[in-house]
């Protein structure tokens, strides 16, 4: 009986240790996911002795809220993006984060003063830019390549399907820009009603030849498939699939959508000890550079970006591949996080009555 009592007792012990040293990180899964895994994860686990179980999501931010006002938080870190941290910190859903626990740049440069505009809030660290671009499949133009977020939307000139993400967000600014709206006027317009109709009308253009998308992974699949002849996606999905796989892929940067990802800690998650110890290792300003090694997403704080090299193929310069680079900046917007958090219950509402629409 003592024997095996005590051999219980071991067991549970070895039990509770292991998950002591164990934080579960959710994101978005696909070569993004990875990149995490291979720039962050893995050296952390090595460096520290705790392992990281990733946890893929289609959009972490969901997931979390249910968690918290369930009150069973099982995560202790989760990847969302700029208009969520903001509006879940605002509804006290996430734990606040003070700044100065982060490692400065490497010439001193306080972190506070070293990431980007939205880079930082007061319940999130910021790790990457990422955008929605549009990207079209080369041996379906032989001739006239699209070029501008106008072509996305002519089909009599550019002529196949189109793939759109299924929210409005992101696909009404580029719609408007489609429309000749210029970069720096997107919200001022899409701020009234006027501003609203134009977009659904841009896109009401296009419907009968619109296939619709949910996941990051679609998109790349689409046009592998000839399913679409172009596709709104992640610029990173699509760099990951010309690159890597050799497929016939150009991104047009015309019309990009940028935005941020950043991590935030759950409220009332376990071992937040350890998920700050996390945070501060995976957006460091070497760590954010290491992760464009892996995908084409740019790091979000200033000083990664002369530590941004090669791709994983020791080949492929990473810089012009990045949503920030001078270059792809021309007609860019930048999400703008204060009409979401205002206006997005009510465009989504309307983009799925349009959607029911014949």
């Amino acid at each position: 009986m003592n024997r095996k009592f005590i051999l219980t007792t071991a067991m549970t012990l070895f039990a509770t240790t292991a998950m002591a040293d164990e934080i579960t990180v959710m994101s978005w899964g696909g070569t993004y996911g990875q990149s995490q895994v291979e720039a962050y994860h893995n050296p952390f686990a090595a460096q520290t002795g705790i392992k990281v179980v990733s946890l893929d999501s289609d959009n972490p931010a969901i997931p979390i809220k249910a968690q918290v006002e369930a009150g069973n938080v099982t995560t202790n870190v989760a990847d969302v993006e700029y208009a969520d941290a903001i509006r879940l910190c605002d509804e006290g859903l996430l734990e606040p984060i003070d700044p100065s626990i982060l490692p400065p740049a490497p010439d001193g440069t306080p972190a506070s003063e070293d990431f980007l505009p939205q880079g930082l809030s007061d319940c999130a660290v910021g790790s990457i830019v990422f955008s929605t671009i549009f990207a079209y499949d080369k041996t379906k133009f032989p001739e006239a390549k699209p070029q501008t977020i106008a072509d996305f939307f002519d089909t009599q000139k550019f002529p196949g399907k189109r793939g759109i993400k299924k929210v409005p967000k992101a696909v009404l600014e580029m719609a408007l820009m489609g429309d000749g709206v210029p970069a720096d006027q997107v919200y001022a317009v899409l701020d009234t009603e006027e501003g609203i109709d134009r977009a659904f009308a841009k896109l009401e253009s296009i419907k009968k030849d619109i296939v619709w998308w949910e996941t990051g992974a679609q998109p790349p699949q689409l046009l592998a498939d000839g399913e679409v002849a172009m596709t709104m996606a992640y610029n990173g999905r699509i760099f990951g699939a010309a690159v890597s796989e050799g497929k016939p892929f150009e991104i047009v940067w015309d019309g990009q959508v940028y935005e941020y990802n950043l991590f935030v800690i759950p409220k009332g998650a376990e071992k937040q000890g350890q998920a700050l110890e996390f945070i501060k290792f995976a957006t460091d300003t070497q760590r954010l550079a290491d992760q464009a090694k892996w995908i084409s997403y740019g790091p979000a704080r200033k000083s990664s970006a002369e530590f941004v090299g090669l791709y994983q193929d020791g080949k492929t310069e990473m810089a012009p591949h990045m949503p920030t680079n001078a270059a792809n900046m021309q007609n860019a917007l930048g999400s703008s996080y204060e009409f979401w958090v205002d206006h997005e219950a009510e465009l989504a509402e309307r983009f799925s009555a349009w959607l029911s629409l014949s």
